[in-house]
């Protein structure tokens, strides 16, 4: 024997490549797991603040703009007019309204100022009511001609796609599609 003793530990050998493996997995399935668990809940919850309790879409309406909700049959017969067209125009900076007026002493009550015209977006519930350069229609409404209003449409937010609510007089139109 030498008399020498040596402090240095015994090396300790290799974990066996099998409970390497093991444990990767295991980590690599609880990860994937935990990221499909929160995509499956976070569709569950934008699902749930998307739906009422009777499964019809919750209206995005604002309370102070709403208004009665009618089909397009039912705005000629409240309103006097049909709506004809609603686009993005100006490069998305603009809502194009466009409708056709059928009877114009009911059209008159899209004059009045406690109802103003709107169009609101069903997405976000933005309402686009500026109207460009704050033009308006004065004047009777004559049968069977078709009249416009052009809102302003602040961060492009209705866009090509969009589903919108029309507000015409008192009256509201939903699910409208821009094309």
């Amino acid at each position: 024997m030498s008399g020498a003793a040596t402090l240095s530990p015994a090396p300790v050998p290799p974990a066996p490549r099998q409970r390497r493996w093991g444990i990767r997995r295991g980590r690599l399935i609880g990860g994937l797991t935990g990221i499909v668990l929160t995509v499956v809940i976070a569709a569950v919850v934008l699902w749930v603040s998307h739906v009422d309790n009777s499964g019809a879409t919750e209206s995005k309406v604002p309370v102070s703009w709403k208004r009665t909700v009618v089909t397009a049959d039912g705005l000629v017969q409240q309103s006097g007019v049909k709506i004809t067209q609603v686009a993005v125009t100006g490069d998305g900076g603009l809502v194009d309204l466009r409708f056709k007026v059928v009877d114009p002493e009911r059209a008159n009550s899209i004059h009045d100022e406690s109802t103003p015209p709107a169009v609101v977006d069903e997405h976000t519930g933005l309402v686009v009511h500026e109207l460009f350069m704050d033009h308006s229609h004065s004047g009777p409404y004559k049968t069977g001609v078709t009249y416009y209003l052009v809102f302003n449409n602040p961060g492009n937010w209705v866009h090509p796609g969009s589903r919108v609510t029309v507000l015409l007089g008192d009256a509201a139109v939903e699910h409208v599609l821009v094309p």
